[in-house]
């Protein structure tokens, strides 16, 4: 079980990721914009990984400054980032080291999997139905 804080402004999809990361089994926190992440982050609360949209709604703050400001917070912490931008994948130098990326549309399978990736644990299999989330 991992403590997973998702971060997405748009409620459909975060409460699409949220619903698929208990599904696995894992503890989730979850925020709409960048301020209510980093309320979290700076709680006790144990976070392994935090789940971000990259274009978030607001003026200056996005997912990969919330990142990078999330690390400075938590040096451990694993970052997985999500967008439905194909443009974004070019955009990877953004990204801070050691993180990941799923490109929505995604399943409860790939984002186990990216998950289990980023935590080193090899990926063992915890199987849902293949739905979609935008």
């Amino acid at each position: 079980m991992a403590v997973i804080l998702v971060v997405e402004d748009d409620a459909f999809i975060r409460e699409c990721a949220v619903m698929h990361f208990e599904d696995l089994g894992d503890l989730v926190l979850a925020a709409s914009d960048v301020e209510s992440a980093l309320t979290a982050l700076r709680r006790e609360q144990p976070i392994d990984v935090l789940f971000t949209d990259i274009y978030l709604r607001s003026e200056v703050f996005g997912g990969c400054d919330l990142a990078r400001a999330a690390i400075l917070l938590r040096p451990d912490l694993r970052v997985l980032y999500t967008t439905g931008n194909a443009a974004t994948q070019a955009l990877r130098a953004l990204f801070v080291s050691g993180s990941g990326f799923i490109s929505k549309p995604y399943t409860p399978n790939q984002l186990q999997k990216s998950v289990a990736a980023l935590l080193g644990s090899g990926g063992a299999e915890r199987a849902l139905e293949e739905e979609s989330c935008p």
